[in-house]
Order: structure tokens, then sequence, then C-alpha cells
């Protein structure tokens, strides 16, 4: 069987070009690369203008990256999406570059990510507290991210329970958007009848029913939300009650919405476009994991629960690639999601040997290159969590 992790040392934009001669595709990458706050960073690919000279700060940092998404572009599979890291020093140069190189009908979502609740103290300004996610598919089309998430159903929004222990909640027939309306949507108006006695719902008259029309609060007319059929081929999911409307009691129609399917099949919520540290982890949490494993042995790594999150966005056999891999979070992540649901993800991790600061604590640990670090922590994920890791150069 594959193993889980794969692990290449070496230059990413030599590797993902090799990748692509090789005829591989990934269906989710993830990046998280540097984010030049000013500082010199490992790819000093040679940045020069027309005229011979080196170019300024983002340009270069634009340069650096362009032939790598470029490259990361042609080992993308047809379902393929890519989530990007970065902070507000390359945050709108990167998204002018990503709608360039996969087209602005690619994109997908700017995430907020508050990774840092407390805000950062030091400095002047604002105390910051997020990044962002900037999200493309290579083809929206064919794309398989699905933007929701299980994780954010509370069962308490679904507080009645029917005879078998299911949990359900009413839901009004009636298409409360006032956009859909017997003009727009004529065929989804029409009475269907009810008995508010035995709750009983259908599309044409019987002993003790009542007509009833959709209409909103206010009496004008509406339109359902389910068109004969469905009402005829699902009724015991419909209820017919008695309501106190703005004009007096009322008989209306109300869908029984369960929380599970009758095959046990849980539902999904949308994801909202700001992920909170409770929900995805932060700095904190993930210095906290990184050093249970190998130590405390880089200084930003993102948590895990931020990549659970984006690999739940994604197929359970996905093929994930993150070049700028880092402390090696991306594999830690695809490991401990397998674990969790029996998926069949696989993970690619790409990294430079890139040194670590003398003095260090990664130095110190004998970690002397970024490389072993991402090693580091991918063997102990292999020996602790399991899945195993192919090395290569």
């Amino acid at each position: 069987m594959e193993p889980w992790n794969t692990f290449v040392e070496g230059d990413n934009l030599e590797v993902l070009r090799r990748l692509a001669q090789e005829g591989e595709r990934f269906d989710l990458v993830y990046i998280d690369p540097p984010y030049n706050t000013g500082n010199d960073f490992a790819y000093v690919d040679d940045i020069r203008g027309a005229d011979g000279r080196r170019r300024g700060r983002h340009d270069a940092w634009v340069a650096m990256m362009r032939p790598r998404l470029e490259a990361a572009r042609a080992v993308m599979s047809e379902r393929a999406a890519i989530y990007v890291s970065i902070d507000d020093n390359e945050a709108a140069y990167l998204r002018l570059l990503l709608d360039d190189v996969f087209g602005e009908e690619s994109f997908l979502a700017q995430v907020v990510v508050n990774l840092n609740p407390k805000g950062r103290q030091l400095g002047g300004g604002f105390a910051t507290s997020h990044e962002y996610l900037l999200v493309y598919a290579l083809d929206p089309r064919t794309c398989a991210l699905d933007a929701s998430s299980a994780d954010l159903v509370d069962e308490r929004d679904f507080p009645l329970v029917d005879a078998a222990g299911r949990r359900y909640r009413h839901l009004p027939l009636r298409n409360t958007n006032k956009k859909f309306n017997p003009v727009t949507a004529p065929t989804l108006h029409f009475p269907v009848y009810g008995d508010p006695e035995s709750g009983r719902v259908a599309t044409a008259p019987f002993d003790g029913s009542h007509e009833v029309t959709p209409v909103f609060g206010d009496g004008r007319p509406a339109v359902w939300r389910w068109s004969r059929p469905l009402i005829d081929e699902r009724p015991d999911d419909l209820v017919c009650r008695r309501i106190a409307g703005r004009q007096g009691e009322r008989v209306d129609v109300f869908q029984r919405d369960w929380l599970h399917g009758v095959d046990g099949g849980g539902r999904r919520k949308k994801l909202r476009t700001i992920w909170l540290a409770e929900e995805v982890g932060s700095t904190d949490t993930a210095v906290a994991e990184l050093k249970a494993l190998v130590g405390h042995v880089f200084e930003s790594p993102k948590p895990t629960g931020l990549i659970r999150r984006i690999l739940a966005t994604m197929p359970d056999d996905a093929r994930v690639l993150d070049f700028f891999a880092g402390s090696g979070t991306t594999g830690h992540a695809v490991a401990l999601a397998n674990v969790a649901d029996g998926g069949r993800r696989s993970c690619l991790s790409v990294n430079s040997a890139e040194p670590t600061r003398p003095g260090s604590n990664a130095a110190n640990a004998g970690l002397l290159t970024v490389a072993d670090i991402t090693r580091a922590r991918l063997r102990a994920v292999a020996a602790a969590v399991g899945g195993g890791l192919d090395e290569r150069s």
C-alpha cells in the first residue's frame, strides 16, 4: 500500500517540474510560502528587471512565486483546488498573481484565519490576529471542493425527536425569499391540503383537510420550495400545523428537516469565510503539537486543525501536495485525518535544505536544515500515528 506520506528534499521549483515531466497529478495543493516581511528569504532566484537591476521587495517575491505556482498548476488534476496561506504583506499581490495564473473565474474564497486570538503585541499599530487563505480551483466546473463541514452542524438546532429517536426541526415549506413569488416561479404556487390534527399533507383534498396556499407573513402570495411531485414522493417529511400569524391563527405546512438521513448519513453546513482559532487551532496549539513530537524547533508552524479543515473540503482519497512544507504540518494532518475517518489520502511534502539559524532550538537539537525538521516530524508521525513515510531526494 502506498505510504500516506512522502518527503522530497530539494528545490521546490525543480521538484515540481520533475513531477510534471513524470505525469504526476495532485487533487489538493496547500502551501504556506515565506511571507516576505522585509527579511531575506531562502528562495533567492536572481530576479532582475529589464534594466538589469534587482527588483523591489514585492516584485522579487511575486517573481519568486510565479514560476512555482505555474509549475504547481501543471501537476494539478481536473478536480484539484489550491489553498495558499498568506498575511497582509503580500495578500494583495498574491491575489493578483493567482488571478493571473489560474484565472479570475477560478477564485473560490479569501478566508480570514484567526491564528493568533490575542493579537501580536510587539511593535506599533494594531494587534494583528489573522492571516488569510486564498482558495482557487484549477477548473471550477470539475473541482471536487465541497465548501461545507459536518463539524459546524449543531444538534441543538434540531430540537424535535421522532419515535425512532431521530432529531429534526420544522422549516416552512413556503419559500421565505421574496425574490421567489408567483410571478418569478409560477409553477410553485399551488394549493396543498393538510390536516392540523393528524399532521397529514397531500396535493389532493382528503377528509378533514384544509386548503393551504403559500403566503408571506404579511399575507401576500408566496410559493412553495417543493414541487407537486416531490410533495407526493415525500409526504412523511411534511407536517400540517396551526400557527399564530400576524393576521391571526392559520394553518400552514412545514418540512421535517432531519439531522441525519434515513441511511444515517450526516449533514454538512457551509463554511464561513472567517475561521476562528477555537475551530482550527492557533499558532500556540501548533507549537505544542510540534513540540510533543520533535521539540520546539519551528517558530510559526500551522495547526493541524487548519489543514484538517482544508482536507475535509476534498475527497478522502485526495493526493495532497505541499511544496513549502516547513515543519511538516500538512503531512501530519493527512495522517490524522486518515486515522479519524479511514480515508486514503496521501501527501507529498517538499522542502529545501535551508540552514536553520545557528544557536536556534532546531540547530541545538541537531536539525541543521529546515528539511531536517520536516523529515524529523514526518518520521515521528509515522511512528506515532502510522501510515509510513517514503523519503526521496
